[in-house]
């Protein structure tokens, strides 16, 4: 199947108007993306530039080469508890061997027309596998929500809880509080407008209130060093 972007090319379907229109929308998602693909970064067990690299990479690569031309690719947070599982055990290293065998599976099952089986999956396994995955994505959160000091988080889910309540006592009260002013934002904002996205406004607002006040809450920057070029050098041992 000849990819959509080259096949509007060749039946002169790509106007001005479209252009524009597919401009403003790629700037959108980015404004939303980005930031996104930095914090899933982190949240995968790797640094910052990882995370917005990739995004930037597979986002094109995926508007490029799709099949549809409306459709829009970008990070997601369902697969952050697998990634961040394969980075503690193998490595980065692992990881990228894990995303080519991925690859290849995907391509393959595309091959012989395997999506048509989704239909026969039940619905509350889609359910119930999302709902799991919130649930451990947002336990992942809970050390920076709280601004708790723990140097090694477990990979697993019950021993997860179990490093957060033994470390309850290093919690960090201005955290707690710019994690919960920002999720007001979120929650409220759309009432105010609906085409800024409030989680945006929910990052200018608390890096501005972070940094005028200078409050002594953990950056991205603190975290970890962000390079601010592609990498170069080739990734050895796991």
């Amino acid at each position: 199947m000849m990819p959509k972007f080259f096949y509007m090319i060749k039946n002169k379907e790509i106007t001005k108007e479209q252009v524009m229109k597919d401009i403003i929308a790629g700037i959108i998602v980015a404004v939303i993306a980005l930031p996104l693909s930095i914090a899933l970064g982190i949240s995968s067990g790797v640094s910052p530039e990882k995370g917005l690299i990739t995004a930037i990479f597979a986002g094109f690569i995926i508007s490029f080469l799709g099949g549809s031309k409306v459709q829009i690719g970008g990070p997601t947070g369902a697969f952050v508890i697998i990634i961040y599982s394969i980075i503690q055990e193998y490595g980065l290293n692992g990881l990228i061997t894990a995303t080519i065998m991925a690859g290849i599976i995907l391509v393959i099952m595309g091959i012989l027309r395997f999506g048509s089986l989704i239909k026969y999956i039940p619905q509350t396994i889609t359910i119930g596998f999302t709902t799991g995955i919130a649930v451990t994505l947002m336990s992942t959160q809970i050390k920076d929500f709280f601004g708790l000091q723990i140097d090694n988080v477990p990979a697993e889910f019950f021993a997860k809880w179990e490093s957060y309540f033994a470390n309850t006592r290093s919690l960090n009260r201005w955290s707690l509080i710019v994690g919960i002013i920002s999720i007001m934002i979120i929650v409220l904002w759309p009432k105010i407008n609906k085409t800024i996205p409030g989680s945006m406004i929910a990052l200018i607002v608390a890096t501005v209130f972070v940094k005028l006040l200078n409050l002594p809450v953990e950056t991205i920057g603190k975290l970890s060093s962000v390079l601010n070029s592609a990498p170069t050098q080739r990734t050895t041992g796991c």
